[in-house]
């Protein structure tokens, strides 16, 4: 006879849970990457076909979900409000983040000692990089161009999610203006988030198979020991990155928000683990919306603000910005005074919020802003980002994951901020006491 109680819902067996699923998955990724190389590149269409099936939905549930979402806030004033609140909250922490990673690097100065030969450096994997960089411009104006789409569809085909926010912004004030005209439009768009959202689980089936093959395309491609020499700067990246949690988000979540940062990334989990194996945050953007709401986060200020997030809120990218830059000062023994290093933490905290949460996006922005900068000669330029260039494959899995804690426990800590936080509900889910219900957006 079952011991599962009448009505209660059977708990699936372990190996059946995505968890468990995606951590098998990336072992075997590396296993293969060590014990044969070339079979584990050629996996890389793997984890790239997960990534373009999630991608190809991100800008319509973004913008299906801002739309909803501010419709249900009732007015443009509380848009207004909590839009400015996230833009404050968004930039103290990406400065922090800056100023955390700059204070860490000026302390362990990581390239030091490496004493690179300029002229013994192969820089030719840099230079179609660089030209698409600076050919496409990081300035404060293009910056702002950039936001606005060629057409109303083109923001919706090449996927910028800051176009993509413009437009379902305006749409949604459209919407409001209307009043009862617009109530139908938005039913039908809410009713039509459901269809992509249960596209997303569909797909998500798949992680363990995309992670399995991002991750074996890393390992065969750059190999476990073979960047020995850049290790160090991989590791003060990531410890850098686990400090501003510990020190910085984990205190106002305890304090302000009384929730645990453990059970926290307990929750999300699964989703650090798929980031962990395909590099890339974006992957669970759809995820990570369903579970805050699940969470109790009202689902307006999660449509808003964790769209918005992925482009102005990149903590992990902002602390990669500063390391970057500095490790290619120390390698190429490039002198730079206090003044330019302030001068470069200032410019670094407008182009950082360019750098959307795409695998490579930041490598770019980094290398156009040193480029416009000419904090340095071109040829140790070009070298410093070459040897960036190498381990930037490892480096973009620490930000996307950085990336994604830091807007999921903003984005909690701005639903408590605007009383639009069911704590009750929270606590009982991240203790375990109840199930999330994922079928709420």
């Amino acid at each position: 006879m079952s011991s599962t109680p009448k009505g209660a819902k059977a708990r699936k067996p372990f190996y059946k849970g995505l968890f468990f699923q995606v951590i098998v998955a990336i072992l075997l990724g590396v296993l293969l990457g060590c014990v044969a190389p070339a079979s584990a590149v050629a996996c890389k269409p793997l984890g790239d076909a997960f990534i373009k099936l999630i991608k190809m939905l991100i800008a319509p549930i973004i913008f299906c979900t801002m739309v909803s979402g501010i419709a249900g806030m009732g007015n443009m004033k509380q848009v207004g409000r909590v839009g400015a609140k996230a833009l404050l909250v968004f930039e103290i922490i990406t400065t922090l983040a800056l100023i955390i990673g700059w204070v860490l690097v000026e302390f362990y100065k990581p390239g030091s000692t490496l004493h690179i030969n300029v002229a013994q450096v192969d820089t030719t994997a840099v230079h179609d990089n660089m030209a698409h960089a600076v050919g496409a411009g990081h300035s404060i104006g293009d910056f702002f161009m950039g936001m606005i789409p060629n057409t109303l569809v083109s923001a919706f085909s090449e996927g910028e999610i800051l176009q993509v926010l413009v437009v379902a912004i305006l749409f949604a004030w459209a919407l409001a203006a209307l009043g009862t005209k617009g109530r139908g439009v938005v039913a039908i768009i809410d009713d039509f988030s459901h269809v992509l959202f249960k596209m997303v689980d569909i797909i998500t089936l798949a992680a363990p198979i995309g992670a399995f093959g991002a991750m074996a395309y890393t390992v065969g491609k750059f190999g476990v020991g073979s960047l020995k020499e850049l290790g160090e700067l991989i590791l003060i990246f990531y410890a850098t990155g686990a400090i501003f949690i510990l020190l910085v988000l984990a205190p106002v979540m305890r304090y302000y928000c009384r929730l645990s940062t453990w059970q926290f990334l307990c929750y999300i989990r699964e989703e650090v683990l798929i980031v962990l194996g395909t590099s890339s945050s974006e992957t669970v953007l759809p995820r990570m919306m369903e579970k805050l709401v699940a969470l109790g986060c009202s689902k307006p200020v999660v449509g808003l603000v964790i769209p918005a997030g992925y482009s102005f809120n990149l903590v992990g990218s902002s602390i990669y910005f500063t390391m970057g830059a500095l490790f290619i000062t120390y390698a190429t023994g490039t002198p730079i005074t206090f003044w330019q290093e302030l001068t470069l933490l200032g410019v670094l905290l407008i182009t950082s919020k360019g750098a959307a949460g795409v695998t490579g996006s930041a490598f770019l922005v980094l290398a156009a802003t040193l480029s416009s900068m000419n904090l340095m000669p071109q040829a140790n330029l070009e070298v410093g980002l070459a040897l960036i260039f190498a381990i930037d494959r490892f480096m973009s899995t620490g930000r996307a994951i950085v990336n994604l804690i830091g807007n999921g426990m903003t984005t909690v800590m701005l639903a408590k901020w605007e009383n639009e936080l069911d704590h009750a509900l929270a606590v009982d889910i991240l203790s375990g006491k109840k199930e999330p219900n994922l079928a709420l957006l």
